[in-house]
């Protein structure tokens, strides 16, 4: 049985988790995740998500959420528990070079290395209208997601958001995870190819601002990589929560409601039409078009906003 020490945060990290929690032959000594935080108007404490499931799966070890992998002791404390591996997904934490050292750290990324290293790969690689991509595991070292290759899975994100593709990477990472640790001495590390690499920040909350005269394609991608989080909001707040869009042009001038439907209505933009289903003003409840449009008394011909 081989044994590992699992450390991962969002619901990304927690199907890897849970792999290896229900596999007979792993044994997970121990989980490090990121400290419970505040969450929603009421800042009411809150595990992430790896925690809860480590709890929910009855999990007997020990959790450990440190500020700081370089917090003394923590090395000491891995060192001691003489893992075989160090597993690691979407931790949240750049791993010092005395834990990289105990044993192989072996990363689940998701995108295919080298492309996007860094925070937000999923939310990038739809934002530049990527066809295909998935997950890399990869063997650690003190660089930005630069180690060398241990395998992959692709497939085809068309027209996926975040979210879709945060579901059914965990599910692949999950699948690989077990797969690379079971053939670990069988595989030959591949070197990533530098010159190719990209980098991806961290997301803001006003990296979702879009508006009416942006490209029908800038605005789709936009939505679909920040689903859920941070959305999509034009200038006065509002907040688009389902949307389409056509790439029918028109001569209506950009902003003008085009069609009014029974669940939609559309809004003309440069190159094509924006086709609203639901929205949510600041500070307000959601509301689905019909909704809006009549609360508004908007018609054909109107300016949207």
């Amino acid at each position: 049985m081989k044994t590992i020490i699992f450390m991962g945060t969002p619901d990304y990290a927690s199907k890897v988790l849970e792999a290896f929690l229900k596999a007979s032959d792993f044994k997970v000594l121990a989980i490090f995740t990121q400290p419970d935080k505040p969450q929603g108007r009421k800042n009411i404490i809150t595990p992430p998500s790896v925690k809860k499931r480590a709890l929910e799966l009855d999990f007997a070890g020990e959790i450990f959420q440190p500020l700081s992998l370089k917090e003394q002791g923590i090395s000491e404390q891995i060192s001691a528990l003489k893992p075989d591996f160090i597993v690691v997904a979407a931790y949240g934490q750049i791993l010092p070079k005395s834990i990289l050292e105990l044993a192989p750290c072996i990363n689940l990324h998701a995108s295919i290395l080298p492309k996007y290293r860094g925070a937000s790969p999923i939310s990038q690689m739809i934002l530049e209208g990527q066809k295909l991509n998935g997950i890399s595991a990869m063997k650690m070292s003190q660089g930005l997601d630069d180690g060398d290759m241990l395998g992959f899975y692709l497939m085809d994100i068309t027209n996926k958001s975040a979210q879709d593709l945060f579901e059914q990477f965990s599910n692949m990472a999950a699948k690989l995870a077990l797969k690379i640790l079971r053939e670990y001495e069988n595989i030959a590390p591949l070197k990533q190819f530098n010159a190719l690499a990209s980098k991806c920040k961290k997301i803001r909350k006003d990296d979702g601002l879009i508006s009416l005269d942006m490209p029908a394609q800038a605005i789709w991608r936009k939505f679909l990589a920040y689903k859920p989080w941070p959305g999509v909001y034009l200038a006065n707040g509002l907040k688009l929560l389902d949307i389409s869009i056509s790439l029918s042009k028109n001569n209506a001038k950009i902003g003008t409601i085009t069609n009014i439907s029974a669940d939609s209505f559309s809004v003309a933009l440069s190159d094509g039409e924006l086709i609203i289903k639901s929205l949510q003003e600041a500070s307000k409840k959601p509301l689905d078009a019909k909704e809006y449009i009549n609360g508004k008394r908007l018609k054909f011909g109107d300016s949207f906003c």
